[in-house]
């Protein structure tokens, strides 16, 4: 069963262009292409809001943090990422 998956969105992108259940075929995709980006550890079956909060990385503190527009766009330093240029780890 998976855990969890490594997602890779280029730089000014707005949709993930590769989808990883190992970091290492990962990031010799990003090598062999020369990519720059950030590559995210994702948890699977549940949204990173609700991950988040599960864990006490985030606690809702407004009305706001609520929204389904909040919930949607939702992202969180403390997942495992790294950054990319030209294909090499930053």
């Amino acid at each position: 069963m998976i855990e969890n998956i490594w997602i890779f969105n280029g730089a000014d992108s707005r949709f993930a262009s590769g989808a990883f259940d190992d970091i290492k075929k990962a990031e010799e995709w990003i090598s062999t292409n020369k990519l720059t980006g950030t590559l995210t550890n994702y948890p699977v079956n549940i949204g990173v809001y609700h991950w988040a909060i599960e864990n006490e990385f985030f606690s809702p503190k407004k009305k706001e943090h609520t929204s389904p527009e909040f919930i949607g766009k939702f992202s969180s330093a403390s997942q495992e990422h790294f950054h990319y240029e030209e294909g090499k780890r930053g």
